[in-house]
């Protein structure tokens, strides 16, 4: 495989890893918002508290960025930097939500929604989001002054994310196994949904892990 082949798929890991920590943050806020307003008990007795859920939403933030490290490549550009296809697919995505949804905006990534519609919308967010996070950097002078910013604290603090990190991976792992056990236990857990769910931390936790392997903190350095 070329250089440029390997690098583009760099590239497109690093976006699929980005858009998947997108969408543990989004199943997470909905399970929050259940367990906080509608008294849900999350995956009990396999799941201790509902609160745990802010783990996987923190671990998935602290994820983005050793997965945009792995998309730090050269590579060529059609026409524009990705980053504006990013802003492409969210104005269509968010037109279309508007236009043949009722759906609320606002409430977007906190209902637990089932409408077929409304989640084809939501992926072409996320993944328009993805693209976006992604090249965050290129945006604006500013956006690319923020992150060097972001950097400098977290290389500063790196001993402090790393060790949280791993902590954090401990965490997620046992959500997994809490979440699997409960619908293997009751077949009304049995959902597509959930399987979903369950495949986007087993992803999180392998890039969690990969990280502390191999100690990623410690080489995201401020520009």
């Amino acid at each position: 495989m070329s250089g440029g082949a390997l690098a583009y798929g760099r590239k497109l890991f690093s976006i699929a890893l980005i858009f998947n920590a997108l969408v543990c943050i989004v199943y997470s806020m909905g399970l929050l918002t259940g367990f906080y307003t509608a008294n849900w008990q999350l995956y009990q007795p396999y799941i201790f508290d509902g609160n745990i859920f802010w783990a996987l939403i923190t671990a998935s933030m602290i994820n983005i960025f050793p997965a945009a490290f792995i998309g730090q490549v050269k590579t060529g550009r059609l026409w524009f930097h990705h980053y504006v296809y990013g802003f492409l697919v969210l104005i269509l995505a968010v037109g279309f939500l508007v236009i043949f949804t009722s759906v609320s905006l606002v409430n977007l990534f906190t209902d637990n929604i089932t409408d077929f519609s409304v989640n084809v919308g939501r992926f072409f967010v996320l993944g328009g989001l993805a693209l976006l996070l992604d090249d965050l950097a290129d945006v604006s002078r500013y956006t690319a002054k923020i992150l060097c910013r972001m950097k400098y604290v977290a290389y500063k603090g790196r001993h402090i994310v790393h060790v949280t990190q791993a902590a954090l991976s401990v965490l997620c792992l046992y959500i997994a196994l809490g979440v699997g056990a409960a619908v293997i236990q009751n077949s009304n857990w049995a959902t597509v949904s959930n399987f979903i769910f369950i495949g986007t931390l087993i992803i999180t936790i392998i890039t969690s892990l990969w990280s502390v392997k191999r100690k990623v903190w410690y080489h995201i350095a401020p520009n």
